[in-house]
């Protein structure tokens, strides 16, 4: 049986060429050749969105072959993707945009995720010169998230306003128009959950978006959103963070290597991540120590909001998995030599 089980949602800025998303998809299977032992990584699903330009990869593999993996994957990905003939609706920085580490199994933890998180920064951008890195969650100094990480490198206005930039990079060179600014970290996993509404009023789906956010006294806890117009609609995207109770991991892990200063900045992150709003436990489902908001939930709050403009909700998208169903096909997959897992199912793309 596979342990200590970690997961990578790597998002690269290609979704039209599905011959590009396939070499890298492979990629990250590369690791299963290389060395004797067996079981090492599988993908899970690959989610690919037309008008966003963008894909999401689902990686599983033991924390001691989870590196290896993501790491092909990301090399192959620095070379077939250039960043200087992308065009998408979904903001974006970097060729590799994104590279999230979450644990999957109880004998796993953040600070593991992240060491395996800043290591792959640094052995990167020694293998491909020219590429930039931040940091975010439990591979950054402060345990600064993702939210907060993306405002300190303007993550919305766009990968044109990195060139030159020097400064806002943490592991590599300063950001330049091939490779962009990617974000590499480690965090509780987060899901994906998109819902569509009937309008094409970005303007009302930026007030729904808002509204569901933690930070918000009566937003979802763990929920992050945005609104983009998709196929002639509005899709809420959120981002769906796995907490614990009142973030006390978090303190615990980080309040050693923090000064003053930075715990408390970790404190009002830890804020930002649970959100405000108590939710009754029938509407939070359990993943281990963590908890978080179900997509039922999300798409009952949004419908809601939507209602009092009169604009209904016309579909419910789930990218990849909830954090249970990730640990139970990844042990699946690996456990049977499945390694081509998305293979065995039907792509999910909107």
């Amino acid at each position: 049986m596979t342990s200590k089980l970690c997961a990578c949602l790597l998002n690269v800025s290609e979704a039209r060429n599905v011959h590009i998303i396939e070499k890298i998809a492979y990629a990250a299977l590369e690791v299963n050749n290389k060395t004797s032992k067996q079981h090492c990584a599988a993908v899970l699903n690959v989610f690919s969105d037309y008008d966003y330009n963008r894909t999401v990869i689902t990686i599983a593999a033991s924390i001691s072959h989870i590196g290896q993996s993501v790491f092909a994957a990301c090399e192959k990905a620095f070379d077939l993707i250039d960043l200087r003939q992308h065009e998408g609706v979904h903001p974006c920085l970097g060729s590799v945009d994104l590279v999230p580490i979450h644990p999957l199994s109880p004998d796993i933890t953040l600070e593991e995720c992240g060491k395996e998180a800043k290591d792959l920064a640094e052995k990167l951008s020694s293998k491909i010169p020219g590429t930039s890195f931040f940091l975010f969650g439990w591979s950054h100094q402060a345990c600064r998230g993702l939210v907060q990480r993306r405002k300190d490198v303007r993550w919305f206005a766009g990968h044109k306003t990195l060139v030159g930039n020097s400064g806002i990079q943490d592991v590599g060179a300063k950001p330049g128009a091939r490779y962009g600014l990617t974000g590499i970290g480690a965090h509780p996993y987060v899901m994906n959950c998109n819902v569509t509404i009937d309008t094409q009023d970005l303007t009302l789906g930026k007030q729904i978006a808002q509204s569901l956010r933690a930070v918000n006294p009566d937003g979802l806890p763990g929920v992050q959103s945005m609104a983009f117009l998709h196929e002639g609609r509005v899709e809420i995207a959120c981002n769906v963070a796995s907490f614990s109770h009142e973030c006390d991991q978090i303190k615990e892990i980080c309040s050693h290597r923090s000064d003053e200063k930075n715990f408390s900045e970790v404190k009002d992150n830890c804020k930002t991540l649970g959100g405000h709003q108590l939710l009754p436990d029938q509407e939070l489902c359990m993943f281990g120590q963590y908890k978080y908001v179900s997509p039922e939930v999300i798409e009952k709050k949004v419908k809601a909001r939507a209602a009092i403009f009169g604009v209904e909700t016309v579909g419910r998208a789930l990218i990849g998995f909830t954090p249970a169903g990730a640990a139970d096909v990844a042990k699946f997959a690996l456990d049977n030599g499945i390694y081509d897992y998305w293979k065995t199912k039907s792509t999910r793309t909107m």
